[in-house]
């Protein structure tokens, strides 16, 4: 059997993830490669030994090395937003696939670059949305795309948490507008790219953003807190979209709603197994609960309403990563998904520096 070489760049919250995600796929998905787990690096060059060794990785090194390695085929970057054009441009030009978390890039020229040399290099990309990994928006879109909501009337989302609401908490890598986006960009992305999933393609924003804590530390913040957009989509619809890392008692509040002409459906990330949906003259709304009919489900749990979890939807992610790398479909956000995603949410910048709509066009 082929073995494919995994290297990891990062060992935070997502640095785990993926790692238990590259180390449980095997265990639930019979893959036609096996997996070798080779380099792990970070910054702290003891942390990566620590955790090298922790999650099952042959060595720690540095990222540099980790890229050049030719035991590797997949680079899979989890740093800082701004690292991930320098180490995804590096890893495409030794020819590696790029795994890398979102958003992909800090602007759209350096989301543009790594798109654009994607294409040149050839390889498989992919980006972290993982909640679109969710077997429950799978067959959402399904829904849709089978005409059982009609036509399309509407999107309307929010993703909020209370990460940053405390006015008192310490300046981050987060709060600098040259490592970092804002709210917009850490949690609306996702919420961006999900719209984009399920009813194809924005065509023109316009938008507000604010900043609620304005200093942090004796430091400037000039990043979003807060940002709400109006949305018109190609296929005629319209969204409304907010998202907000100040909103006390969430924790990852990606929620939304999308009407049609037949009925309207709802989601929420914290209630991740389940869709509400109202059918045009039933008599209110009907819970349709996750069960292994859906597909990806049923290789974690045989029973309905025994659950997935966050790093259940990794593992998803990471599986259709590998069934891409060999052959086997193309499922997931690739680098073009993520260059359109930083399109959108520049626009949605303009827009509200701009007080106007801002086409999609415009931007290239």
């Amino acid at each position: 059997m082929q073995t494919l070489g995994i290297g990891l760049i990062g060992t935070g919250f997502m640095g785990r993830a993926h790692a238990l995600a590259f180390r449980q796929v095997s265990a639930v998905f019979e893959l036609p490669v096996a997996l070798r787990l080779v380099a792990l690096a970070d910054s702290d060059p003891v942390r990566a030994e620590h955790c090298a060794t922790a999650w099952g990785f042959d060595t720690a090194c540095d990222w540099q090395a980790l890229i050049a390695d030719p035991r590797i085929d997949v680079v899979a970057i989890t740093t800082p937003n701004a690292l991930h054009c320098p180490m995804a441009l590096a890893a495409l030009e030794a020819g590696k696939a790029v795994y890398c978390e979102k958003p992909l890039a800090v602007s759209l020229e350096q989301a543009g670059r790594l798109h654009r040399a994607a294409q040149s290099a050839g390889v498989v990309t992919r980006v972290g949305f993982n909640y679109q990994h969710n077997p429950m928006i799978e067959h959402l879109r399904q829904m849709i795309q089978a005409g059982e909501l009609g036509q399309i009337l509407a999107f309307q989302g929010e993703f909020s948490e209370d990460f940053m609401a405390d006015p008192k908490a310490p300046f981050s890598w987060r709060c600098d507008p040259s490592q970092a986006g804002g709210a917009l960009a850490d949690l609306g992305s996702h919420l961006l790219g999900m719209a984009r999933h399920l009813l194809g393609e924005v065509e023109a924003v316009c938008a507000d953003l604010r900043t609620v804590h304005t200093e942090r530390e004796g430091r400037a913040i000039e990043v979003d807190d807060l940002a709400s957009a109006l949305l018109r989509f190609a296929n005629g619809a319209s969204g409304a979209i907010s998202t907000s890392w100040l909103k006390h008692g969430y924790k990852n509040h990606l929620s939304f709603e999308i009407s049609g002409t037949l009925g309207t459906v709802s989601f929420d990330q914290e209630r991740l197994n389940e869709l509400r949906l109202y059918r045009r003259g039933q008599e209110g709304f009907q819970r349709l609960l996750a069960g292994p009919d859906l597909p990806g489900y049923a290789a974690f749990s045989p029973a309905p309403g025994h659950q997935l979890g966050y790093n259940e939807l990794k593992t998803l992610e990471v599986h259709e990563l590998i069934m891409a790398l060999t052959g086997g479909g193309k499922a997931g956000s690739d680098f073009e998904d993520a260059w359109q995603v930083e399109r959108i949410t520049t626009a949605i910048r303009q827009a509200a520096l701009e007080h106007r709509w801002v086409k999609l066009e415009e931007l290239r």
